[in-house]
């Protein structure tokens, strides 16, 4: 099996630490799951290719005795890893103009990288976490949305890729728990912003307030009535740490998301507030099969983990207004600043916005 190739890290790793892999941890959720299970006393593995994925947001990590580092398309099976218990699956590109680039390889990820993926972790028998997407649910005809809804969705549409991409990934997890047994649990992950998020990533959160900070006019696609809900990373990662350690597998995928519901001229309004600048508009064409509405239901996610989101949205966005500020000011691009009385709030969830680019090194796996 040809896997990546390594090199020795200088500094050992610390002893007796549970090992996971997460792939796609150069990305936005997937550094800081790798911060957080490093924070918890793992070992952590991240797995990236940099399609999507970014050096930077892994630069803090370059040198962490309990991190080591993996070039590797998830494509391509996996070496064994020692003392694996934990494999999480969190490599595919999530944003519409990300995923349509490439679609074909967007949904080769979503079920080739799966199926390898799960394949390790079954050898192991580790626990499995599939990061999947509320996009299942696609325009829903079901509002909130719940697990049990099956979802109105476009199979041939140019969402397609990463819909039925992550619905097939979706029935791969549950045909290896019939099959094998495999210890598999499911997020369905609503919209989620924060530091680290992309400049380009093209959604909402990350084009509003990229646009307020460089002086222009805010993109708004159709209406602007269409809802979305936002959850922020540190809330995410806390759902998806909790449905990895409930002893007691869930049967179905569970939904992890905001289900306070925001309108996108709203958004676009309270993202002029927090960055202290007046706001204005320009409306674009809704996309192809973008949803009016989404919302999800967490009843589940309550009953089975005792979770649900603790970060108010306002607190969330200036933590994220102030870590693109910082970017943007790098860049030379910035041209307003956020609001002054948002300063502590943001600064008290605070992330480095970028640095200098970082290498990171190929450690050897352990065999």
């Amino acid at each position: 099996m040809n896997g990546p190739t390594p090199q020795t890290n200088r500094r050992g790793p610390r002893p007796n630490r549970p090992v996971a892999l997460i792939a796609g941890a150069a990305g936005f959720l997937g550094s800081h799951l790798a911060t957080r299970l490093i924070d918890d006393g793992w070992r952590v593995y991240g797995v990236d290719d940099f399609h999507t994925g970014l050096a930077r947001n892994l630069a803090h990590l370059a040198d962490h005795p309990d991190f080591v580092f993996m070039e590797h398309d998830i494509r391509r099976p996996l070496p064994k890893i020692a003392g694996l218990a934990q494999v999480w699956n969190l490599a595919c590109p999530a944003s519409p103009p990300h995923y349509q680039d490439q679609p074909i390889r967007t949904a080769t990820t979503s079920v080739v990288g799966t199926l390898n993926l799960l394949e390790l972790a079954t050898q192991a028998e580790a626990r499995f976490v599939m990061t999947s997407t509320s996009e299942i649910y696609g325009d829903p005809e079901v509002h909130p949305q719940p697990e049990s809804y099956r979802g109105c969705v476009n199979t041939t549409g140019p969402r397609a890729c990463y819909d039925e991409g992550k619905r097939m990934a979706e029935a791969l997890c549950y045909d290896f728990v019939r099959q094998y047994g495999t210890d598999v649990r499911v997020a369905r992950v609503f919209n989620t912003y924060g530091p680290r998020m992309r400049l380009d990533d093209g959604r909402i959160v990350s084009n509003f307030v990229a646009q307020a900070l460089t002086g222009q006019k805010l993109t708004i696609y159709g209406s602007g009535r269409q809802t979305r809900s936002f959850c922020y990373v540190d809330d995410l990662v806390e759902g998806l740490v909790r449905l990895i350690e409930v002893e007691r597998r869930p049967e179905t995928p569970v939904n992890l998301g905001n289900p306070e519901e925001y309108s996108i001229l709203e958004m676009a309004e309270m993202i002029g507030r927090l960055t202290g600048r007046r706001i204005r508009t320009t409306h674009d064409p809704l996309p192809a099969d973008d949803p009016r509405r989404r919302r999800p239901d967490i009843a589940l996610a309550r009953r089975l983990l005792d979770w649900e989101p603790r970060v108010p949205l306002r607190t969330g966005l200036a933590a994220t207004i102030d870590w693109f500020a910082e970017l943007l000011a790098e860049e030379g691009r910035l041209v307003a600043k956020p609001a002054a009385e948002l300063r502590g709030a943001a600064a008290r969830r605070r992330e480095p916005a970028g640095g200098a680019a970082v290498s990171l090194g190929l450690a050897a796996p352990e065999h």
